[in-house]
């Protein structure tokens, strides 16, 4: 059997080296067009930022060292120019001869990944607009950046790249913006959410201007002008565009395969095209979220690498199935840490799902054990059934323990009131003996059982101010002093059963604390003695984050810039 492998890096490189494992007579061929056949793509933006310095470090296997290993023939700088799907040949020209020939294949596996987005925009082309998706595209920023010593830089897009690309450029000194037509950064999060991020953006000094159409580019003296819709440029010496990523699935239209969203290739479980014997990973190819069964583009290397490893699988005769993708991904955003598995609330709603969720501020450890800090995790269910739907978690530590766990638990099919029962490791170092995941499923439970009522950040605008409700504000008085909202009675929460005659009978009592467990215990006295209370979801912390957040881009709307 002879095998032919469009693209390395994450899908083909896995693909190549799992058939040698289960076919050592199989001759296996990689074409890969770039000089590199697989690297670190997560890692380079740090390479960028001097923190990974060698830049060897970014390549995983190099051609020579691959073939030592897996006998598998690694020919880079070769581009594969059409496929023959008839004839079983593909058309590759040798890019650094000029010579172009026929290879045949028994089996095809596509990896062509995807391309970075470049919206036909003038000025595109420009020396200093950049774009950041190979390590070519890598070596040719930092040495601009190393050459020139550019004092600032906008960044077009704010998503994965773009923000580790915005920190490390921050860390070298640089002045960064980040503009973007959507009015916040990181799709996966919802806006609450995504808040925590702008936050820390701005600690560190990264300017944001959201909601802006960037129409071009021009170059102005030794910098370049981002030309705004209905808007001043803005100048900088460098541009990158990072505003997301492109299937790059020309070869399959043209092979005339099937495609899907946004010129994807449309492939089944087993990772198979439309066309018998191709088969194609990563990237460039549709898949189903494994939560709401929808067509789906996911650009992340865990599921291109599993991908490359089913698709192998079945190449040597096996049966192996993808059950879709659930995009778990995590970030690094300065000091904090922001992670996210399957869907939320916003685009569990666009599925037509209909959702409700938890919002709880914990500990990273005990709070008795030095150096806790703070995190805020989103966990989103379906009402009726508690199916979970999907997490999201903002954070200084334990982030990345906390959403493998609901991950796990997204695809095992738990609800979110079984989150309670899961038996997770404890030390005072490490977690709280009831860990915040366990948190997230006892609160789940309560609104089960019909224990906990809640109101939400959204509610805020609508609840009455006329008097037929109390609004109760139940930290300490330091607490109180140092922000509160307007209209809410203070009465801290130890000295609530005392006071109770300064809440008046017969109205709703809606309640709200620093993190929401003080509220709760405030709301279980108030049941107690009769009255109908309900607890505001995730805290005044989680509410001063985002109302701040919105001022801010009020503000910004209101005077044509950020701040």
């Amino acid at each position: 059997m002879k095998v032919v492998i469009v693209g390395g890096v994450a899908g083909g490189a896995t693909a190549a080296a799992r058939i040698r494992r289960l076919d050592e007579q199989a001759e296996i061929v990689v074409f890969e067009r770039s000089g590199y056949i697989s690297y670190a793509n997560c890692g380079l933006p740090y390479y960028i930022g001097d923190v990974i310095t060698d830049p060897s470090a970014l390549t995983l296997q190099t051609p020579e060292s691959f073939f030592s290993r897996f006998r598998v023939n690694m020919k880079v700088r070769h581009e594969v120019t059409a496929i023959h799907p008839d004839q079983k040949t593909v058309s590759v020209k040798n890019l650094e001869t000029g010579e172009v020939f026929e290879e045949s294949y028994d089996k095809l596996l596509l990896s062509p990944g995807a391309q970075p987005t470049q919206p036909r925009l003038p000025g595109v082309g420009l020396d200093r607009v950049f774009t950041l998706r190979t390590v070519e595209d890598t070596f040719r920023i930092k040495e601009h950046v190393h050459t020139h010593h550019p004092k600032s830089a906008v960044l077009a897009g704010g998503g994965f790249i773009g923000l580790e690309l915005a920190e490390n450029l921050r860390e070298l000194g640089i002045e960064v913006t980040i503009v973007q037509r959507p009015r916040q950064l990181m799709n996966p999060f919802d806006p609450d959410m995504a808040a925590f991020i702008h936050n820390e953006m701005r600690r560190h000094g990264v300017k944001l201007v959201l909601g802006r159409t960037v129409e071009g580019f021009s170059e102005n003296g030794s910098g370049v002008d981002v030309l705004l819709k209905d808007e001043a440029p803005l100048h900088a010496d460098m541009v990158v565009l990072a505003i997301g990523v492109t299937p790059d699935t020309a070869l399959a239209k043209e092979a005339g395969l099937e495609l899907g969203i946004k010129g994807s290739i449309v492939v089944n479980d087993r990772m198979e095209t439309s066309i018998p014997d191709i088969y194609a990973v990563g990237d460039a190819v549709q898949v189903k979220h494994f939560v709401t069964g929808q067509d789906a583009l996911i650009s992340l290397a865990g599921p291109a690498n599993r991908q490359g490893r089913i698709a192998a699988g079945n190449i040597c005769g096996g049966d192996s199935r993808y059950p879709g993708s659930q995009g778990s991904s995590v970030i690094k955003v300065f000091d904090m840490t922001a992670a996210v598995t399957g869907v939320n609330e916003t685009h569990a709603k666009k599925a037509g799902l209909d959702v409700d969720k938890v919002i709880l501020s914990p500990m990273s450890h005990a709070g008795y054990y030095p150096g806790g800090k703070l995190m805020t995790m989103k966990v989103v269910f379906e009402k009726g059934t508690y199916r979970l739907l999907g997490a999201q978690i903002v954070g200084y530590e334990g982030v990345d323990k906390r959403i493998d766990v609901l991950a796990t638990a997204i695809h095992a099919g738990l609800n979110a009131t079984e989150l309670k029962d899961l038996d997770l490791a404890y030390a005072p170092p490490y977690s709280s003996a009831k860990d915040p995941v366990n948190m997230a499923g006892f609160m789940a439970d309560n609104i089960k059982q019909g224990i906990l009522k809640q109101w939400l950040l959204e509610d805020l605008n609508r609840l009455p101010r006329d008097g037929s409700v109390t609004l109760l504000d139940v930290r300490t008085v330091g607490e109180y002093s140092a922000g509160h909202i307007d209209g809410f009675l203070h009465i801290p929460v130890d000295e609530l059963r005392e006071r109770l005659d300064e809440v008046e009978r017969g109205k709703p009592v809606y309640v709200i604390c620093q993190s929401g467990l003080r509220s709760y215990i405030a709301c279980q006295i108030l049941s107690g003695y009769g009255y109908e209370a309900y607890n505001f979801a995730g805290g005044f912390r989680f509410y001063d984050t985002v109302t701040h957040d919105r001022c801010l881009a009020e503000s910004a709307s209101a005077c044509g810039m950020d701040r």
